[in-house]
This record gives structure tokens, C-alpha cells and sequence, in this order.
């Protein structure tokens, strides 16, 4: 064993990280070094001293180990390199590092990637890095210096944005700012050829929802010549999308004022702004007027479960929203509708939306199921990584 501290599972407790499953959880310790802290490196052993893992301990929450290697490392800056260097191969392979269209990808997605509690988004020059583990958190200077190290001239600077993520297990002293570099507060994107304004100072997660992506691209497919509700719109990114594909109008709403203004912000550097209009109300409120007017509606809340034992009040939520919707959007209409809640998985989405549906008294059918993009890498061996799922439905 190695100078590292250990964790060590009770007997028959090896078998998910055998199975390369990253997390270890309270119930099958049996064991672990003394003085461990929050965000120490420790390495996993089984109950017959056989190595597991190397991983961020975390303290007091039911995941009390996040193995970042299934190997014995050294946790350095040439560690942090090659993970990340990893992770940039990949995004390569994507077709993202280089694009003259797109210069907004997701670095790093956490489990995803190897890198439990860490994400890194890259805006046109700029990596925004949010750690949601102490470890990773106290690894920061290092994980910059290896992005800089990795990414060469396609980064300027890294701008951590953890303090938020961290919530209540956040130091005294995490504050938002430029571990390296310094390029502002804002700039302007390039997806997929439309441009939008990114905040990573200010903005919502990192600065921009960079896992609809794809799904945008759909929207504009279905919005040439149509009207178009963009609900919970937060910057606008599919009312820009369906601007920028010929909607003959566009409505965006969301319940925060400061994201009316990025939106509108957005529909101007799209140049069709005069097709737009924005209201700064709340969705539910909103959806209480007439929807016949619409071709094309999109539901995209934010996650109405964070937590298994909130999945229940998440579901009525979905239901009551989408059946709203569903009562008051014309017949040959379009419904694209999200969750973003990993604890309700796939299968439950679609049972919701069957329920609404029945609520409503709508015949629906689905033409597409949606997902997060592939700068988003679901994990073979840890399928909660799967958060974002959709529905595109016909109204009939």
C-alpha cells in the first residue's frame, strides 16, 4: 500500500468499482484513514487489501469517495494534464476544438470524462472551469495550468466559477475570479454559425447552456415560416436558432428580467429582432393565455428535482406543465419539451408525458427523443450521467 490514505470497504462491497462504477458510498466502508478533510486524495482498497481506486473523499454525504483513476497515480499537474488532455482528444474527434462555426464545447463533463465534480466549458477563448467537489476545487490552480498547458493558443484564460456549485460546503474564502488570464466578464460565440452574448460572470452554471446544442438545431429545422413560444428561455438560445431560420415571429419568456435583457441582447446580434418579442413573466402564468397562435412550442424548464426524494413533487410538475401546454396548442402543432432532473430518467419522462397528454385530451406523437450532445459523454459504467432528455411531439 502507499503513503496515501486509505479507504477501506467492508467485504463484498468491491463489486461496483470493479465494474468501474466511480462511487463509493458511506454504507460500505468499513474503515478509512484517520483526520481524513474534505477533498483529500485517498485510494480504495476491498476488505482482502486488493487496490480499487484513487479518488477525492468527501465528507458527510452518502458518496464518500469520487475515483477519478482506477490505477495508483500520482496526483500532479502531469496527472491533471493527461485527463485533461483526454478530454480535449475527444472534443477533437467531435470536430469541436477547430470549428469555424462553433467555438462553444463542453472541456469536461465530470463523471463523463473521469473527472467526478469537475466541469470546464470553453467559450471562444475562454475556459470557465466550476468544481462541485471540494477536491476538485482545491486542485483549481493546477487543473488551470494543465488547461493552458493542453489547449495552447485555443485558451487565454481560465475563470473560475465554483463558489455557486459548492453551495454549503463552499470555504470561507471561495470567490469567482481568473485563475489565469484575464479576458472580461462576457464575449461573444460562435454555435453552429449564431452568435449569442456569454456571461460568465454573472450567468446562470458556467454562462450558457452549452447541452442544447443540438437540439437547437432542431428547433430551427421545424421553425422556417412559423411562430415560435420559447419558454424558460433564459438567453435566448433557441428564439436566436429560430430567428435566424426564418420564424415569422418569435416569443421568449422567462420569470427573470435579467435574462429578458440577454435574450433581447441575443435577438439583436441575430438582426432579426424585429420579429421578437420577450416577457419577463412566469411560464405558468404565461401559458393561462390563449396558445393558439403557435406552430411551435418549446418547454424547457430548469431541473424541478435535484434530489431522489424530490422525483415525485418533479413529476407533477412536468405533468401539470406540459398539460397546460398540451390544452391550448392548436392541432398540427409542434411541442418540443425538456428535463433536465437526472432522478427522472427517460422512461418516467415519457409516462408524464403520456399522463399529460391523457389530462389534456390530446392525441400526440413522437418524432424525435432527444438527449445531451456528445460533449456530454455519458459513461458506459455510470449511467447517472444521463440528465438531459427530451420529446418532440406532434399535436394533434
Amino acid at each position: 500500500m502507499s503513503n496515501i490514505p486509505h479507504i477501506i470497504l467492508a467485504k463484498g462491497k468491491e463489486h461496483s468499482l470493479l465494474r468501474f462504477h466511480p462511487w463509493v458510498f458511506s454504507g460500505a466502508v468499513k474503515k478509512k484513514a484517520d483526520g481524513l478533510q474534505d477533498g483529500d486524495v485517498v485510494e480504495v482498497y476491498s476488505a482482502q487489501n486488493e487496490f480499487l481506486g484513487t479518488g477525492h473523499y468527501q465528507h458527510g454525504g452518502s458518496i464518500v469517495v469520487r475515483v477519478f483513476s482506477f490505477e495508483p497515480v500520482e496526483v500532479n499537474l502531469a496527472f491533471w494534464e493527461y485527463k485533461i488532455g483526454q478530454a480535449y482528444k475527444f472534443r477533437t474527434t467531435l470536430g469541436l476544438t477547430n470549428s469555424s462555426k462553433t467555438n462553444v464545447y463542453r472541456l469536461v463533463f465530470a463523471e463523463g470524462d473521469g473527472l467526478p465534480g469537475l466541469v470546464i466549458d470553453v467559450y471562444n477563448g475562454t475556459a470557465v472551469l466550476q468544481a462541485h467537489t471540494i477536491g476538485m476545487y482545491r486542485a483549481r490552480h493546477e487543473i488551470a495550468q494543465a488547461i493552458m498547458n493542453v489547449l495552447g493558443d485555443n485558451v487565454k484564460a481560465v475563470y473560475d466559477k465554483s463558489a455557486e456549485s459548492l453551495s454549503q460546503k463552499a470555504p470561507a474564502d471561495a470567490v469567482n475570479g481568473y485563475l489565469l488570464g484575464d479576458n472580461g466578464a462576457e464575449t461573444i460565440v460562435d454555435e453552429n454559425g449564431n452568435q449569442f452574448y456569454v456571461d460568465w460572470v454573472n450567468g446562470q452554471k458556467t454562462g450558457f447552456f452549452v447541452d442544447q446544442r443540438e437540439n437547437r438545431e432542431l428547433v430551427a429545422r421545424y421553425s422556417a415560416g412559423k411562430k415560435v413560444l420559447n419558454t424558460f428561455c433564459y438567453t435566448g438560445g433557441f428564439s436566436v436558432y429560430a430567428l435566424n431560420a426564418g420564424a415569422e415571429l418569435v416569443h421568449s419568456v422567462d420569470s427573470s428580467k435579467r435574462a429578458i435583457e440577454l435574450t433581447n441582447r441575443n435577438a439583436e446580434l441575430s438582426g432579426h429582432a424585429d420579429k421578437h418579442e420577450a416577457f419577463a413573466v412566469d411560464t405558468f402564468d404565461f401559458l393561462k393565455r390563449p396558445l393558439e397562435e403557435y406552430d411551435v412550442v418549446i418547454l424547457d424548464p430548469p431541473a424541478f428535482a435535484k434530489h431522489l426524494s424530490a422525483r415525485h413533487n418533479a413529476v407533477m410538475g412536468y405533468k401539470r406543465l406540459n398539460a397546460e401546454a398540451l390544452k391550448k396548442m392548436k392541432s398540427g402543432s409542434i411541442l418540443f419539451t425538456f428535463s433536465c432532473s437526472q432522478v427522472v430518467d427517460k422512461y418516467l419522462f415519457e409516462n408524464t408525458l403520456m399522463a399529460a397528454a391523457i389530462e389534456a385530451g390530446r392525441s400526440i406523437k413522437i418524432m424525435h427523443q432527444l438527449s445531451q450532445p456528445a460533449d456530454h459523454p455519458i459513461s458506459i459504467f455510470c449511467p447517472e450521467g444521463e440528465y438531459l432528455k427530451g420529446l418532440v411531439l406532434y399535436v394533434e
